[in-house]
């Protein structure tokens, strides 16, 4: 069985955000910080080395495989900042239509940076995945 690569780890949140070399990313990542931390209720912690993630849920899929992520989370990429946010797909394409400026993949909304998008819509997903993820994987 494969090993989860992205696990909480003690890693400092402040120092991975303050090695970012673009001022802007940098700065947004503090920004962003503060606004998952807000909606959420939870501090921020590292997972593995380049995730910033806010709670947690452990996951079982039907394959046995199993382990624990962040109910929301970002990561101060290169060339965009990765937003990790469950939201259904009900909600998904009325959400980002209203988002900003933004790419999408699979599981992850990409951004150049915060005045690129709507902050509330944000706030609005990032209180929708926590909802999600807990009604599909409930707290113990």
């Amino acid at each position: 069985m494969a090993v989860n690569k992205t696990i909480e780890t003690e890693g400092s949140v402040n120092d991975f955000i303050n090695a970012v070399e673009d001022s802007t990313k940098r700065n947004d990542s503090f920004e962003l910080v503060k606004l998952m931390q807000e909606q959420t209720g939870f501090e921020a912690k590292m997972w593995g080395p380049a995730i910033i993630g806010f709670g947690s849920y452990h996951y079982k899929y039907a394959s046995g495989r199993e382990g624990d992520a962040p109910l929301v989370g970002f990561s101060p990429r290169k060339e965009a900042i990765s937003l990790y946010c469950y939201v259904t797909s009900e909600n998904r394409e009325e959400l980002l239509s209203k988002f900003g400026k933004h790419k999408s993949g699979k599981g992850c909304i990409y951004i150049k940076k915060l005045t690129d998008i709507d902050v509330e819509v944000l706030k609005k997903m990032i209180s929708l995945s926590v909802e999600n993820l807990n009604e599909l994987y409930p707290p113990k």
